[in-house]
């Protein structure tokens, strides 16, 4: 405040009200401001639950094909063959899997002795995967239900089993070698023990079309005392084809062959005729194949 000539003149009151209203006036332009940003930002989104993946999974499977060959021999004496699989699977980890699995097939042992119209197998294993390197390692049931007691002097069934390691190695998309070793303390539960070594490679060219071919050796011993103590034979095995996948389909043909003749097949497979001592079960043969598989991500 200052007196002079000229009356009081009070610059500090009025400038220290003016000062006020400003602030004032500032302080709710720049609330107003902050609350219609805070408007426009979008809410803060609650975070996304984890997904669950369970270790569960299984595979079904269909086959329909010309002759069921197993290692040479024919199972369905040269007539098409129906087959059904199923298999439900465990994964411990990304590197472990335990599975279990069923499987029948369509079959006819012998043309003229009352065969088993039905094979039914079931095997269970565990499944490892290191980088580019594959091993399964199980055991295989070999069944044939109402077998009647006519295949062997004493009546047994002809139910056997094998213990089994596959390893694999996929070098890259278009190349995988492989290997199967089967054990078992008698083949065709005939006393006889066998071991079957076999290796095997896949070649992966475009338009899922695939060519693939198994070599491979089985070696026999010798049946027991009720059977005649036979040595049976040891043998060749392989087989070569090309495949073309469609979706869940395979369209496979093949060519098989074992460098068994008709009297050691009868060895292992039993004649073809009565009395006879030759069989026609083992030799050479073209084999067409269709499948159909699925897993439960086909499903989904």
């Amino acid at each position: 405040m200052i007196r002079g000539e000229f009356g009081v003149i009070d610059f500090g009151l009025k400038d220290a009200k003016m000062k006020t209203k400003i602030m004032f006036a500032a302080a709710a332009v720049a609330f107003s401001a902050s609350a219609a940003f805070a408007a426009d930002l979008p809410a803060r989104k609650a975070p996304a639950e984890p997904v669950v993946v369970s270790p569960w999974d299984f595979a079904i499977g269909a086959t329909l094909t010309s002759d069921y060959i197993f290692r040479g021999v024919t199972q369905s004496n040269h007539k098409p063959s129906v087959w059904g699989r199923a298999e439900i699977r465990y994964n411990i980890d990304s590197t472990w899997q335990l599975y279990a699995g069923a499987a029948g097939a369509s079959i006819k042992l012998s043309p003229w002795v009352p065969s088993p119209s039905m094979e039914l197998d079931g095997m269970a294993g565990v499944r490892a995967t290191f980088g580019n390197l594959g091993v399964d390692v199980g055991a295989i049931v070999y069944g044939y239900p109402n077998t009647p007691g006519v295949f062997y002097a004493d009546g047994r069934t002809i139910t056997w089993w094998e213990g089994y390691a596959k390893p694999t190695y996929t070098f890259n998309d278009m190349f995988t070698i492989g290997a199967n070793l089967n054990v078992t303390p008698s083949f065709l539960n005939m006393g006889a023990n066998g071991t079957y070594l076999s290796a095997t490679a896949k070649i992966t060219l475009p338009q899922n079309i695939a060519l693939s071919g198994e070599f491979g050796r089985q070696w026999l011993g010798t049946t027991d005392a009720v059977l005649g103590a036979v040595n049976l034979p040891d043998y060749n095995y392989w087989n070569v084809g090309a495949s073309y996948a469609y979706k869940f389909a395979t369209l496979d043909l093949r060519y098989h062959g074992s460098d068994l003749n008709k009297n050691e097949c009868a060895s292992i497979a039993g004649p073809t005729v009565p009395g006879g001592l030759t069989s026609r079960y083992c030799g050479h043969r073209f084999v067409g194949t269709i499948s159909f598989d699925l897993t439960s991500k086909d499903l989904k």
